[in-house]
């Protein structure tokens, strides 16, 4: 017997059954983001080490442990992605995308980190990321944000809440940084391995620990938002202004730090308590300096990410309009006459309804054979194209999820007006 194969630990195949859910998310992500202008880019899979290493932050996590690196037959270091914000600045600044210009854009797609696998954290997971570029000011900030809160609405999304908090400037965080070494090096003997070996390469991340032991000591740390330049306090004011107007809710968690270098002033997270461990379903922030740390201009940019697999998490105990892939009518043929004018039939009724979704039986069998396979099928409707029918001109449609209907014969001519408004309906 051949030897079968699985797939790959932490990378996971999506399911038909799953995947109609998966697409309702994505196509309502679409539309809010183009509510908002935001425009679709495209980015590779693959990209060269250095671009990760010089963004991230050689010293995070990611670079130092999670990154799926490889060399190709060139002898040169490239990478599967680990996040899109790197790969989508490149773009930009290789096409010429932020001279004397802004920009709105978002990306869809999957993303790789070598991480121990848990329910809502894979090596292979996708995401759908925003990037805005060439605005300084706190209004695209907020609108970030109010994108996202509308996107949750959509959703029908409740149990979140968004958290908030400036990181300030570089100059302002190195002093801050300096300050918190100073701190948690008179605390060490209350570290743990990890945070000990952060302390001289990046004290920051000490604060995201989630060890239960280190909750004191992080407590009582100094807050960055103490240390604040007077630029970036103004900054997260006026943020927290413009929220209070539009009316969404915030807290300020003074330990939200984010886990990648390249982030600065305004960081926030939606969090929920619904999915344990793995509450972050989407977060990002300001990297004013990140455009000119890979090149380009100094350029102002902010973005976010979030994990569609905890969304869908989310959402699958509560569905989602749309979300159903089920076909709405399933075509039986019985007789030769019958199947050879089914093909025909089945496309008439596509062209005149584009939403339709209708499956044609293939693959043979008498008429209990194909009933049931409609009926398993899931579709609302069965047609029935039988001898009778092909000679009447006529099509039989017997409901199938409806007890007290009763099946009726229609013209075949008029078979697309009664599904359509049938389907509008239930809409």
């Amino acid at each position: 017997m051949a030897k079968t194969f699985q797939a790959i630990r932490g990378m996971n195949d999506i399911l038909p059954v799953e995947s109609a859910l998966w697409q309702a998310l994505e196509t309502t992500a679409r539309d809010v983001l183009a509510a908002y202008s935001y425009q679709e880019i495209r980015l590779p899979l693959v990209e060269k080490t250095e671009l990760f290493a010089r963004s991230i932050g050689e010293v995070t996590d990611i670079v130092e442990k999670e990154m799926y690196t490889f060399d190709d037959r060139n002898g040169e270091s490239l990478t599967l992605r680990p996040e899109g914000t790197a790969g989508c600045v490149r773009a930009c600044i290789e096409h010429g995308l932020l001279h004397h210009q802004t920009q709105r854009l978002w990306y869809i797609g999957p993303m790789f980190r070598y991480e121990r696998p848990q329910k809502g954290r894979y090596r292979q997971f996708y995401q759908i990321g925003a990037e805005a570029y060439g605005m300084a000011g706190p209004d695209i900030d907020a609108e970030l944000i109010s994108l996202t809160a509308r996107l949750w609405r959509r959703l029908g999304i409740q149990n979140v809440t968004l958290q908030l908090n400036s990181l300030g400037s570089s100059a302002a965080r190195a002093a801050y940084r300096e300050r918190l070494v100073a701190y948690f090096t008179t605390r060490q003997g209350e570290l743990d391995d990890d945070s000990r070996r952060r302390l001289l390469t990046n004290p920051l991340r000490i604060l995201d620990s989630k060890h239960p032991a280190m909750q004191t000591v992080i407590a009582e740390a100094p807050s960055l938002l103490d240390h604040l330049d007077a630029e970036s306090q103004a900054h997260f004011a006026a943020l927290q202004d413009l929220l209070d107007t539009a009316g969404i809710a915030y807290t300020i968690n003074p330990r939200l730090v984010r886990g990648l270098d390249y982030y600065s002033q305004t960081v926030f997270e939606w969090v929920t308590d619904v999915l344990g461990s793995q509450g972050t379903i989407c977060a990002g922030g300001r990297y004013d300096g990140l455009i000119e740390q890979l090149g380009g201009s100094p350029t102002g940019g902010i973005g976010f990410a979030m994990g569609l697999e905890r969304l869908v998490a989310m959402l699958a105990a509560t569905g989602l309009p749309g979300a159903d892939s089920a076909p709405h009518a399933y075509l039986i043929a019985v007789g030769d006459a019958a199947q050879r004018a089914a093909l025909r039939l089945a496309e008439q009724l596509r062209d005149a309804g584009p939403v339709l979704r209708l499956r044609m039986n293939c693959g043979g069998g008498g008429f209990k054979a194909q009933f049931r396979r409609a009926d398993h099928s899931g579709a609302r409707f069965a047609l029935i194209l039988g001898e009778d029918e092909i000679n009447a001109g006529t099509v039989a449609i017997k409901p199938l999820r409806e007890a007290q209907s009763q099946q009726i014969t229609l013209p075949q001519d008029q078979v697309a007006a009664w599904l359509s408004a049938a389907l509008e309906e239930t809409a």
